[in-house]
């Protein structure tokens, strides 16, 4: 082909395929399972962009840097976004513009697993944009994308010059049936009894997240090790690849002003100041305005000629000095903000049905955090649909929570939830499932935590008030399901640390891991868990572990105390509702022909019934407000199922009278033929004044006809026989 507006023997396809010759690197991850990175073939404009594949799924990892701050800008804007293109499964989107929309639950989650991986990797004094986009671009329904998410995006760091200080990882570790397997298909994961998500660099371990059926503490230390193994494998193809695409070095960045005199002159004014107001073990307000007060009087004294940007840095170099001196007043004195030991829970207080209208309610309360929680009991029309790429399926189980501004005290726009509530919501969801009953429990559980007050730990308060709301509402959990939020100190010059019980949300931002557990008398349900503190030991994360235990166990104990077990029955106004299973070849019969059975029976009864196709049976789920329709319903559904039996006795209704007999509707449905000869031991002339149609007679079914399957009833078989008296004429027998 001739190209008349080029250069003489220049080749535009020949050109790009000299510009792009794709790198890749592979690795087994167990079981024959190859992964492939590649980089150098899609998105090149981007400073960093790989595509994962395994199997049928691959991921397009691309990470974007402004090469400056923004003008006057404080904090790391990291941007992390994980979504799902349709097309990947073959599929068109069920909204109404056809399109993908706005971020799913599932898909914020997988974003926020990157997203708290990644942050810790950037140096403090970097300040500029960065985007994280990470998409589905095809799926496999056997390979979980989330496990591979983060693994994607950390190799689009790898592949750029963008200032990180390691590389990092993530993976799945799932335990099926006794041995811990590395990113299982998704078939397997209904046999896991944990499932949690793990990222770490080479040597440490940074995000931990996951759910599992009461592990023991030792368990969950065995999964971090095992995927920790994984993730050194995929760190190290990570290096090969970076390697191979020539990325020797990074970008140098904009560091913000540094004022070594005004930092000294912030820490001789206030170092004490702050010592002396953090020791005194006040209230988050009381501490909060003594801060301010300080800070203000720190401005003050650098004097009215001193610039905005000179008091904006010494507010900095304010909460620097806060930081400093909480950490060692912690480690040093062995107290904390509000007076505590490090091992001691915060004062407890709650009940269960607070609120008389909703089926179930709990308030718990534990120090300045307090959530009140309800449950509502719905029928299986009020599922919840979980879509993705890969499947669309429904859930029983909802739980919401929601976090409104005068919890904190503060004034803020109201939105809808961030990702933030669904990351806390999400967790007390996963912990709560452990207990709940299985597909035989006939409602649909939607559970609210609104957050009342909150000083730390607000996604454990949900939790406890969660497992009451529901044995309140009579929901049949076995157990109650405690947790506790943790943190961690340490101090690296002469190694001392300090783990904090029920930590304050201060004792959160100022710590080097916090770590949320919940769980049973018995054993683990959930963890969420970040780390910021580098060669953290196995030993220490025990003995965290341990001390989180002791912890559950106290606030299990006040949880008992105030409601024991779940209530035996839902409440009165709470609606009543039964499940049935039945013959599959029965499911026509209770649907009735353009389905005027069922909805009689809606009708008649004033329930609501949903019937669904499970397997071999017919699911039959009926919902009323009222305990007589929901009986009535019952009985009506066992009717049509029911097959008669010869020698069963009835209670029927006359449906229609000839001159040989009446045709009794014994069971829904069936009828049956009472001949005029087995209506009495008397010999009948007529039907006329014996029966009528609406009576209400008791039969029993003596025969079924082989060839015509037609019922024989009888009335005449429920009563005594007469006895036979000899005529006066005749003479006895001898």
């Amino acid at each position: 082909m001739v190209y008349p507006f080029l250069p003489d023997g220049f080749n535009p396809k020949k050109k790009r395929n000299m510009l792009s010759q794709p790198k890749s690197v592979k690795f087994d991850i167990g079981g024959g399972r190859e992964v492939i990175i590649e980089t150098g073939k899609l998105a090149r404009q981007a400073d960093g962009a790989v595509t994962v594949r395994q199997g049928n799924s691959i991921l397009l990892a691309t990470v974007v840097a402004n090469k400056e701050p923004k003008e006057g800008q404080d904090f790391f804007p990291l941007s992390v976004d994980y979504q799902e293109k349709f097309a990947s499964a073959g599929r068109i989107p069920g909204s109404f513009f056809k399109r993908e929309a706005r971020l799913n639950d599932y898909e914020v989650l997988t974003s926020r697993l990157v997203d708290r991986a990644l942050r810790p990797l950037f140096p403090d004094d970097y300040l500029c944009d960065v985007q994280v986009l990470i998409t589905l671009i095809s799926s496999d329904n056997e390979v979980l994308p989330d496990a591979l998410a983060c693994l994607a995006a950390s190799a689009a760091l790898a592949v750029s010059d963008i200032p990180i200080k390691e590389i990092i990882s993530e993976v799945r570790v799932a335990r099926i049936e006794g041995e811990f397997v590395v990113n299982p298909p998704r078939s397997q994961m209904e046999k896991a009894d944990m499932d949690f998500i793990i990222a770490a660099t080479e040597k440490n371990l940074m995000m931990v997240e996951g759910e599992s059926k009461e592990c023991s503490e030792e368990d969950l230390v065995n999964a971090l090790q095992a995927a920790h193994q994984a993730i050194r494998t995929q760190i190290k193809a990570q290096e090969e690849l970076r390697a191979l695409a020539g990325i020797t070095g990074k970008r140098d960045y904009k560091k913000p002003e540094q004022n070594e005199e005004l930092n000294n002159k912030v820490t001789a004014f206030a170092k004490e100041k702050v010592y002396e107001i953090s020791r005194k073990g006040s209230s988050k307000n009381e501490r909060t305005d003594a801060y301010a007060k300080l800070k203000e009087e720190l401005v003050t004294s650098l004097g009215e000629e001193s610039s905005d940007e000179l008091k904006k840095l010494a507010k900095k170099y304010f909460e620097d000095l806060k930081w400093e001196v909480v950490r060692n007043m912690i480690l040093d004195d062995r107290i904390r903000l509000d007076g505590r030991s490090l091992e001691t829970v915060r004062p407890l207080a709650m009940e269960v049905d607070p609120l008389p209208t909703p089926h179930g309610s709990a308030l718990f309360t534990r120090g300045e955090t307090q959530s009140l929680t309800t449950v509502t009991l719905g029928t299986p029309l009020d599922e919840l649909l979980v879509e993705s790429a890969a499947k669309s399926d429904y859930s029983k189980f909802i739980l919401h929570y929601n976090f409104p501004p005068f919890s904190t005290g503060e004034v803020k726009m109201m939105r809808g939830p961030g990702r933030r509530e669904v990351g806390h919501g999400n967790l007390a969801m996963r912990s709560l499932k452990q207990m709940m009953p299985g597909n035989d429990y006939p409602y649909t559980v939607r559970v609210v935590s609104d957050i009342l007050e909150s000083n730390g730990s607000s996604s454990m308060a949900t939790v406890c008030a969660g497992s009451m709301a529901l044995m309140d509402a009579g929901v049949p959990i076995p157990k109650h399901v405690g947790g506790v939020a943790m943190g961690l100190i340490t101090r690296t010059n002469d190694g001392k640390y300090a783990i904090l019980t029920d930590i304050l949300g201060d004792e959160d931002h100022l710590g080097d891991m916090d770590f949320k557990v919940t769980g049973t008398r018995d054993g683990i349900c959930g963890v969420q868990m970040d780390i910021k503190v580098d060669g953290l030991s196995m030993n220490t994360m025990r003995e965290a572990l341990e001390q989180a235990r002791k912890g559950r166990m106290h606030i299990l104990d006040a949880m008992y105390e105030c409601i024991p077990a779940a209530r035996e029955d839902v409440k009165p106004h709470a609606p009543r509702m039964v499940k049935l299973f039945i013959d599959k070849e029965f499911i026509g019969a209770v649907i009735g022909p353009q389905g005027k059975i069922i909805q009689e029976i809606q009708r008649e009864t004033g329930t609501t019934i949903n019937l669904e196709e499970v397997g071999n049976f017919g699911e039959v789920s009926i919902f009323s407000p009222a305990k007589e329709g929901l009986d009535k319903a019952v009985a009506w559904v066992k009717g049509i199922v029911a097959v008669p039996e010869v020698g069963t006795v009835y209670e029927g209704t006359v449906k229609g009278i000839k001159e040989f007999g009446a045709f009794v509707e014994f069971l829904p449905g069936k009828q049956g033929l009472l001949h005029i000869s087995e209506i009495s031991w008397k010999r009948l002339e007529s039907m006329e004044g014996v029966l009528k149609e609406g009576d209400t007679v008791k039969v029993k079914l003596v025969g079924i006809d082989e060839r015509t399957g037609k019922f024989k009833l009888s009335r005449k078989a429920l009563m005594p026989k007469p006895e036979h008296k000899p005529r006066e004429n005749q003479a006895p027998k001898q």
